[in-house]
Formats: structure tokens, C-alpha cells, sequence
């Protein structure tokens, strides 16, 4: 877990696709943290990803190092929003209260389950990472 959540952290931004009926839909997002052993991200419950990731929650996400290296991780979205995730994760990230606030009824915390991360480098070399 900790060399995913490094590489991730490292690379700053990331991009995690979901689908919308049969059109993929592709973002940058910039925040990561573990929960309960699991990788876990925030959104808020009245953005197009979220209504995306109710009907549909397998994802992946993709990240480059800036050195020839990828992060692919993918899994089932499972939302676990609580007061005490929503703290850390503002903890973590101030910057997050400028939009949201513990309790709002808007933001949202979401683990990966059954998650699988493969980092892989220019050449196509690909080993697959602990969780």
C-alpha cells in the first residue's frame, strides 16, 4: 500500500476514469489517502463522478512519475463517508475546506475494493503492487 500511495502522492495529479452510459469520462484528481488498509479519495455527491460512480463503480486511475514510470490502479468504488474520514481527509488536505466541510451532506470519501495496482516503466515491464 505505502509504494501506491507514495507514487500517487508524488505524482501529484492523476487521472480515474468511470463511465457514463457508454462513454468514458476521464479527470484529474490530486488526493489520496489510506482508510482502513484501503486507498480512499473524495468527491462531492453533486458532481457528474459521483452520479458516474453510483451506476458504475469500477474504475481505474492512471499516473505518470514525470520518469518513465506508470501506476494503473483499478477496483470497485465503495463509498464510506464518516465524520471521522472526512477529518482526516481535510486534515490532510486543507485546501479541501474551501469546498467542503464535515458533515455537509455534499462530500464524499471512497475506498477501492478488490483493487489490483500494477506500476510499469517505458519498456513495458510491469510488477504488480502490494495493497
Amino acid at each position: 500500500m505505502k509504494e501506491v500511495l507514495d507514487f500517487l502522492n508524488k505524482a501529484e495529479v492523476y487521472y480515474l476514469a468511470t463511465v457514463e452510459g457508454d462513454q468514458p469520462r476521464v479527470r484529474p484528481i490530486g488526493f489520496v489517502m489510506e482508510w482502513e488498509g484501503k486507498p480512499a479519495f473524495v468527491t462531492g455527491n453533486k458532481k457528474n463522478m459521483y452520479k458516474q460512480l453510483i451506476a458504475n463503480p469500477k474504475v481505474e486511475i492512471c499516473a505518470y512519475d514525470g520518469k518513465g514510470n506508470t501506476l494503473r490502479l483499478c477496483g470497485r468504488v465503495v463509498f464510506v463517508t464518516s465524520a471521522e474520514n472526512q477529518r482526516k481527509a481535510l486534515e490532510m488536505l486543507p485546501v479541501l475546506a474551501n469546498r467542503y466541510s464535515v458533515g455537509d451532506g455534499v462530500f464524499e470519501v471512497f475506498c477501492l475494493e478488490a483493487a489490483k495496482a500494477v506500476c510499469a516503466d517505458m519498456n513495458g515491464v510491469a510488477k504488480e503492487l502490494p495493497l
